[in-house]
């Protein structure tokens, strides 16, 4: 198969970002709005015809899907050192292809409503094409150094996003944190792959196995895992747990993901872009792409990946219990979600003779299998917490409550969401969570119950936000000044679609086959306990939370919050992690590090370099009267040198 034409995945987002941006100004809200739909919707076309071909070809010899190169080139050759620049297809970066060019044509489709009337809306969607642009490139990338390029792309992209509605204060706080606080994390990003690409001479992902390159591309050099290893056994696990720091900062882990609540400030389909498909996935991938070198020779690191997503996930969850502003609930919930398929990728020790068993393909295989699935429902919650807010005119529950009778559409693909991420069946949330859970109980029993705790935190605080939203106590009095309304079709088409994906991927795909750890074939088997353990303390959740706050009133709810008030306060706050970064920031980095380095600059640096421009100044001076250009002063100057030479030469 001819994949020659892969290059307009990257191209086009690319032209429609530049046009925009460049006479994006000059043309009318629609005519800007159909270019950078139309792209996207190629774009989508094309990832689809690309999965296709991939999926259904012939397997290799053992029975794995080929590793194809269509492009790659030498940008900058650094002696043995190649800076590549390519396109990679493997199954994962294919199925990312699907997940990123659908969810983000359904965001650009949703924006039109949306984003209708707005300031910047031919900007917003040169940013939204930007951001289309950099994270396909990051998941295509044939080499860690091309992924890193794409990376900080993404990071620029969520910054302009995020801080779209510049004129307010918070959005520009909110933007400069999650730039900063990311920034911090691929600080170590940066400094894993410069010890990678020091000690094995690349920075390939070509670990072992073939690779099919196109006709005319540059081979690019493979690792030599050999140098690596006999440099040194810490070499390749330092590298690998800084990538994974760099990791942690994108998908939000605990300590680094305070960034993620407060890039609500951004518009509310770029919340779903970077929540779904694009920004918070980048660190699940990174891992996903690193998995050989993490599997064949840090195996013992990879309980850092478990504990710091086992504990991320049910911090996440405990926060959004307490939350009231439907957006900051989800974005929890994504960071919750995240840690998940964190876990799922941690808990993929080999087996015995260090070989790829059944428990490696399985942890692997879920992790991907549930970004896919939370990708399509996180989306449409999203989407459908935007419907929310466009009809109520503000983000928290308070001035909700009885909308299911204004917004029917919303309030039937926002339900069978919440039922998919809680693990009902059968959405697709139950199938990769459960498959999730599975992984973890062979992986630990400890960990696989602690999992199966948070994902029924995951159900209760879901349908708290359901009924909040849609039954609970309606606020008669705001909506009587403005009644609330369904979306425009431009809002609610985008919420079917992908309600469709969510009802029918989960049953409908054996995502086996298309990724595993081994690249071959693996066939999904439900474990029977763990489904139905799941399923029975999901819905136990459930019915715990409609039992709290389906009625009109939720006397078990105050009751509850006037008998715990500090441990709600504690978790509306986000267990003070905001303060505690401010701290440290502020009165332990600024005062005791900074400050006393910028004193050091301001007084022994500067005043060094001050003192040396006041010495020639001065030394200026004092011989500045030996050029006075007077004839007979030069003279009497010369007779004394000459007269003092003599005298000294006399006297040795």
């Amino acid at each position: 198969m001819d994949y020659s034409y892969v290059f307009l995945i990257l191209l086009l987002p690319l032209l429609s970002f530049l046009a925009l941006g460049l006479a994006g100004m000059k043309l009318s809200h629609k005519a800007a709005g159909l270019i950078g739909t139309t792209s996207l919707g190629i774009v989508t076309v094309l990832s689809y015809y690309t999965a296709i071909c991939y999926f259904t070809a012939d397997r290799g010899a053992d029975g794995a899907f080929a590793t194809l190169v269509p492009y790659n080139f030498t940008w900058l050759p650094l002696g043995d050192l190649n800076f590549d620049l390519g396109i990679l297809l493997d199954p994962i970066s294919v199925v990312m292809l699907i997940v990123i060019s659908t969810v983000s044509l359904m965001v650009h489709i949703y924006s039109f409503g949306y984003m209708h009337g707005e300031k910047g809306f031919q900007r917003y969607y040169a940013y939204l094409s930007l951001f289309t642009m950099s994270m396909l490139g990051l998941v295509v990338a044939t080499n860690i150094f091309q992924m890193y390029l794409f990376w900080e792309l993404v990071g620029v992209s969520s910054y302009l996003l995020i801080g779209f509605y510049y004129p307010l204060q918070a959005a520009v706080s909110a933007s400069k944190k999650a730039f900063i606080v990311t920034r911090f994390a691929d600080m170590f990003f940066l400094i894993g792959i410069l010890i990678f690409g020091y000690y094995t001479g690349s920075f390939s992902f070509s670990f072992a196995g073939d690779v099919v390159m196109g006709s005319g591309t540059t081979p690019f050099i493979p690792v030599d895992v050999v140098k690596a290893v006999a440099a040194g056994g810490f070499i390749l696990p330092t590298a690998l747990v800084l990538m994974f720091i760099g990791g942690a900062g994108k998908s939000a882990m605990f300590p680094l993901h305070i960034w993620l609540p407060d890039a609500m400030e951004g518009p509310t389909p770029v919340s779903a872009l970077i929540h779904a498909a694009t920004m918070v996935v980048a660190g699940v991938f990174q891992i996903a792409r690193l998995f050989p070198l993490w599997i064949e020779y840090a195996p013992g690191q990879m309980s850092i990946i478990v504990w710091v997503g086992v504990f991320t996930a049910f911090y996440a969850a405990a926060v959004a219990c307490a939350q009231s502003d439907i957006k900051r609930v989800l974005a929890f919930s994504t960071i919750s979600q995240i840690a998940f398929m964190m876990v799922s990728l941690g808990v993929c020790l080999p087996g015995h003779e260090a070989v790829l068993d059944n428990h490696t393909q399985l942890g692997y295989m879920a992790s991907m299998f549930h970004l896919f699935t939370h990708a399509m429902f996180k989306a449409c919650l999203f989407l459908g917490a935007g419907c929310i807010i466009h009809a109520v005119h503000s983000n928290e529950m308070s001035t909700m409550g009885g909308l299911r009778k204004y917004m029917p559409v919303t309030h039937v693909t926002f339900l069978i969401s919440c039922l998919a991420i809680s693990g009902i069946p059968p959405f697709s949330g139950f199938f990769s969570k459960d498959e999730i859970i599975t992984a973890c109980f062979a992986y630990s029993p400890v960990v696989g119950w602690i999992m199966t705790g948070i994902a029924a935190m995951t159900a209760f605080y879901m349908f708290r936000l359901y009924y909040g939203i849609f039954w609970g106590t309606e606020n008669k009095e705001l909506h009587e000044h403005h009644t609330p309304h369904e979306a425009p079709l431009t809002m609610t088409v985008p919420l079917i679609i992908l309600t469709v994906i969510t009802v029918t991927c989960g049953w409908a795909l054996n995502f086996g086959s298309f990724i595993s750890a081994s690249g071959q074939d693996y066939q999904i088997h439900l474990d029977t306990q763990v489904a139905i353990t799941s399923c029975v303390i999901a819905v136990i959740s459930i019915a715990l939370a409609t039992y709290i706050y389906k009625g009109e009133k939720q006397p078990i709810a105050d009751m509850l919050y006037k008998r715990f008030p500090t441990l709600h306060r504690a978790a509306y706050k986000r267990f003070y992690m905001d303060e505690i970064w401010m701290f440290i920031t502020h009165k332990i980095i600024f005062r005791c590090v900074s400050t006393p380095i910028a004193w050091f600059d301001r007084h022994v640096v500067d005043g060094t370099f001050d003192f040396m421009a006041w010495g020639a100044n001065e030394a200026g001076e004092t011989i500045r009267p030996w050029q006075s250009g007077d004839v007979r002063r030069y003279a009497v100057w010369f007779l004394t040198g000459t007269v003092a030479l003599t005298l000294v030469l006399l006297c040795i």
